[in-house]
């Protein structure tokens, strides 16, 4: 996987980007969001496919990109397919400003130091390239206004975008509803963006705890007097830290 290409972690989080306060938009939904599109970007890149509900391992050779090599390691090590909400649910720790680092790295965003109270070390982030973001947002405005399907990279963006909660970020006010509503509704387009998509919004609203069964999955797994027997937990795959954070980002 060749590095002139921007991954679709990297695109979510310049889109989240705010030019005006160098924040994040939704960072707690954003964090889950990332760990999403590394899935997406490992389907795109024929490292992993969808199983049902779950993530199966297909090709575990490397990507060259780190980040997404140590996310298709972990899933390899578990050894069978992972439910997505599993994953997407798992402690991320740093995901976000290992991806800001790299941002700021390719020169895409600038670290600009400051102070919360007078006291507090902080960061903010400020796009370096308005063109990319651009850019970015173009193939989104583009896929909303014209109606016509767009490319997986774009749909799965979308599908992200959507999920995550950047539509009222993108799209404000009552002006916007319309659009927020076919950013939506892209979400059909790329079937691994709407699987990791659903993933995440099932994360926000609790359910990861929650596996789909069947009616007749759930009769065999039924216990004294027909009530479900509990399920054995499932253990949620950790992301290693990339280093630690030098700086405090507030967003």
């Amino acid at each position: 996987m060749g590095r002139s290409r921007r991954t679709i972690p990297e695109e979510l989080l310049l889109l989240a980007l705010d030019p005006t306060t160098g924040t994040t938009a939704q960072p707690q939904s954003l964090d889950l969001g990332l760990a999403g599109a590394q899935l997406v970007e490992l389907a795109l890149a024929g490292r992993i496919a969808p199983d049902g509900d779950r993530i199966a391992v297909v090709v575990p050779r490397p990507t060259g990109d780190p980040t997404l090599d140590c996310a298709l390691e972990l899933l390899r090590r578990r050894g069978a397919p992972v439910r997505a909400v599993h994953w997407i649910g798992g402690p991320r720790l740093g995901l976000r400003q290992t991806y800001l680092s790299h941002l700021e790295r390719c020169g895409m965003v600038a670290a600009v130091p400051g102070q919360m109270c007078g006291v507090l070390p902080t960061t903010r982030y400020q796009a370096t390239d308005t063109e990319i973001s651009r850019e970015i947002r173009s193939r989104l405005d583009s896929a909303i206004r014209t109606g016509v399907p767009p490319d997986p990279r774009t749909a799965a963006l979308a599908a992200l975008a959507h999920a995550v909660g950047l539509g009222k970020h993108l799209y404000p006010g009552n002006e916007g509803r319309s659009s927020r509503s076919r950013l939506r509704d892209l979400i059909r387009h790329d079937p691994m963006g709407g699987l990791v998509a659903h993933a995440v919004m099932d994360v926000q609203n609790g359910a990861a705890t929650q596996p789909r069964r069947g009616p007749a999955t759930a009769a065999r797994q039924a216990g004294p007097g027909g009530r479900p027997a509990a399920e054995p937990a499932r253990a949620v795959p950790m992301q290693p830290r990339h280093g630690s954070m030098a700086r405090a980002v507030v967003h």
